[in-house]
């Protein structure tokens, strides 16, 4: 309860706010944060450290990663009051869209992974407004008041929000329906992903993605939201991965694990990228 207070306080002034005040809003209760929260400051430059493989400029780094964060959830809250055509005009970068339009006209509907990355949600929503409404399959938050506060949100854009327990049945409707299905595929939250190499260290990584695609033939597009210098965005539709061919209801281990390899390096080398803007508040590889 205590992070949905913070949570609604934070949406509440971030209105109020131009959007460099609820920037400094923002990073300054991130710093707070960075100061006060040991286990997440130790969890962020441990990450680093593997990322980086070095120690150097350490807290800055991870002080970054705070920040960012704050950024992030000041975009999320504004967007209600922000996100329009006009400021996607002004603020977002969009780039090999077309590739999305291509893979559609297959007529198998498409996958889009992403990471927690950038501003992945309003990254989301930015796909919906250009004209592709996503399901998105999303892990329930503990705390009810946040899982509501934050599906609210997202389906003011379209975006259809599917708990993980739900996500087989509805994701494969989506798919036949030829319309797009988003996940996050860099970190595993059920125990049942597969154990890969992962930035240089072993770590379950997830496969709904690669078992979508090998049961519907549905092409899976990698789609990051990243933040620029000048707090403008670029939304980059990377190259289609295409599964074998025919679709089958039975996935073979070695079809999935050489579909997951595929969009697996695409993460990793946008993580290794901008390694400040992968906002992972846990020690990623002790799981």
């Amino acid at each position: 309860m205590f992070k949905y207070l913070i949570y609604k306080i934070s949406q509440f002034i971030v209105h109020r706010f131009s959007r460099q005040d609820s920037y400094k809003f923002a990073m300054f209760l991130s710093d707070i944060q960075y100061y006060l929260s040991f286990r997440d400051r130790r969890a962020v430059q441990n990450n680093l450290k593997v990322i980086l493989g070095t120690e150097e400029n350490l807290n800055i780094r991870a002080r970054e990663v705070f920040r960012n964060f704050g950024k992030y959830l000041a975009d999320f809250f504004r967007m209600v009051k922000t996100l329009d055509e006009q400021y996607i005009r002004e603020n977002v970068k969009i780039k090999n869209m077309e590739r999305l339009h291509s893979v559609l006209k297959g007529g198998k509907g498409c996958i889009v992974v992403t990471a927690h990355l950038g501003n992945w949600e309003l990254g989301a929503a930015v796909l919906s407004l250009v004209g592709a409404p996503l399901q998105v399959i999303a892990l329930p938050h503990k705390e009810r008041p946040v899982n509501d506060l934050f599906n609210a949100q997202r389906e003011r854009w379209r975006i259809n929000v599917v708990p993980s327990n739900l996500a087989v049945r509805k994701c494969l409707e989506t798919l036949r329906n030829n319309r797009c299905v988003a996940l996050v595929a860099d970190r595993d939250f059920s125990a049942h992903g597969e154990r890969m190499d992962f930035l240089g260290r072993q770590m379950l990584i997830p496969k709904g993605a690669a078992i979508f695609s090998a049961k519907t033939a549905a092409p899976i597009l990698p789609v990051f939201m990243i933040r620029e210098p000048d707090d403008s965005y670029t939304l980059s539709v990377e190259e289609p991965i295409f599964p074998p061919q025919p679709a089958s209801e039975t996935v073979d281990k070695d079809i999935a694990l050489g579909i997951m390899s595929r969009y697996k390096e695409v993460i990793e080398k946008k993580i290794r990228k901008y390694p400040t803007q992968w906002l992972m508040f846990r020690e990623f590889w002790t799981q």
